[in-house]
Order: C-alpha cells, then structure tokens, then sequence
C-alpha cells in the first residue's frame, strides 16, 4: 500500500510525497505523486496509472479531502504518469488537467471533455494554486517531446518528472537519497536510455541550475535534497544520454 509524507509546510503551503509502494505488482513500475496545497485547495502532481488509482486515493484521502483537488498537472503523456485521469474526472469531473499543448489531443484519449484541459506553453509560465504561484519548467525531450516539470519558488521545490528518476530495487524504500553515490547507479541506465537530446539535457541543467533548489522531486525514486541536488544537476550535465548499445 502506499503512503504519505510531508515533505515541506508552512502554514496553509504544504507539499505531500505519495511515496512508492512495496506491495505493487511486479509488473508495474512504480511511481511517486504529489500533491501541493495552499489555503485549502490542492494540485495533484502525476497522479499516476489506473492500475494504482485505488492506492494512491485511498493514501491522499487519508490526509486530504479529495474533493478539495482543484487541478492534476501532468508533466508528460506516459499511462504511467496520467492513464487514472477518468477515475480522478469521476470523482471530480470539473477538475482541470493541466499539460503541454503538444499533448492536448492526445491525453484526453485517457477521458476529460474540452473544458478539462488547460494546454501550457512550451516555455515557462505561470500555474496558479489559489494565492501560490508556481511555475512551469522546460524539459522537452527529456524523456518526452512535449515535457513540462514544476517550480515552486517558495518551497524551493522542483518536480522533475523522470529526470532524476531511480529504479530502485524493492529493499530501497528511502523517501530521500542517503547516499547519492550508491543510489546514482540506478539512475544511470534508465537516463542513459530515456532521455533522448544531450542539447535538451544541457539547457535544462543550465536552466535549472539558476534556479534556488532544496528539494528535487522526481517522479520515481528518492529526493534529492540539499547538497545532492546540485550533484544530480552535475552528474546529469557530463552523462552521455539518448544512446543504445546492442
């Protein structure tokens, strides 16, 4: 089962981890999702596929009333990052969904009617989230050709999506990276495979490296936090990605 963990409060401003789950199938890559909240609404961060929908409800709902979610941002297209919108629209169909215009025709094969969905620029821009203003990030290509990551400047926090992202083995169910040099190997691969344009990867470690950061949040894996955060910006400059060795 899934669970939750602040991660970042202050007053009604609160970030919570809906951190992976050591009972998933096998079959299912597991996911983080977040859920950002300022005076009493919420933004929910990735929600996630259908096969986890009951999980990751019954884990939100836990601490927050769902009906309470004003928007889903969804950084990309993948099932894994979005295919539960429908079950999300049948709890709240007036419930937006936030993307990259790129994918406006496509994620709404998942469900939603027109009104649902808010396409974003693929520059940065503003999301609001009642009196919180957030911002959109480039990362298009990494891993996807319409990809969005989030900014919250007053937490400090960055949602990256799948840059960052660890496919840990089920003995490591850490929320942060304790130890970045044991857990980076697990992210090499999948960075190496997934991420498609060292050009995208160089503008977004220069775009991102400006910016004030204390907790890079990716979609699977551990946190990076303090320090580390600019050691994964680092490590991630000098890594030769978008290459298939037979």
């Amino acid at each position: 089962m899934k669970t939750t963990q602040t991660i970042f409060e202050a007053g009604s401003h609160k970030w919570t981890a809906i951190v992976r789950d050591p009972q998933k199938p096998d079959f299912v890559i597991d996911t983080n999702e977040y859920l950002v909240q300022q005076d009493g609404k919420g933004l929910l961060i990735d929600p996630g596929g259908s096969e986890i929908f009951p999980a990751v409800f019954s884990a939100l709902s836990a601490d927050f009333d769902a009906s309470r979610i004003v928007g889903i941002f969804a950084s990309h297209q993948d099932p894994d990052i979005i295919s539960s919108l429908a079950l999300w629209l049948e709890f709240n169909p007036a419930m937006k969904c936030y993307v990259n215009w790129l994918w406006a025709g496509f994620i709404p094969h998942f469900g939603g009617a027109a009104e649902t969905f808010v396409s974003l620029p693929d520059e940065s821009s503003p999301l609001a989230l009642a009196s919180l203003q957030l911002q959109t990030v480039p990362a298009h290509y990494l891993h996807s050709s319409g990809n969005l990551h989030l900014y919250d400047k007053k937490a400090k926090l960055l949602f990256s999506g799948d840059v960052g992202a660890a496919l840990l083995p089920a003995e490591r169910q850490d929320l942060f990276v304790e130890d970045f040099s044991s857990h980076i190997r697990f992210a090499e691969g999948f960075h190496k495979r997934w991420m498609g344009s060292n050009e995208a990867k160089r503008q977004w470690c220069e775009r991102v490296a400006q910016l004030d950061i204390d907790m890079l949040c990716p979609q699977h894996g551990a946190i990076y936090r303090g320090t580390d955060v600019q050691r994964f910006i680092n490590w991630f400059d000098e890594l030769r990605v978008g290459v298939l060795r037979g």
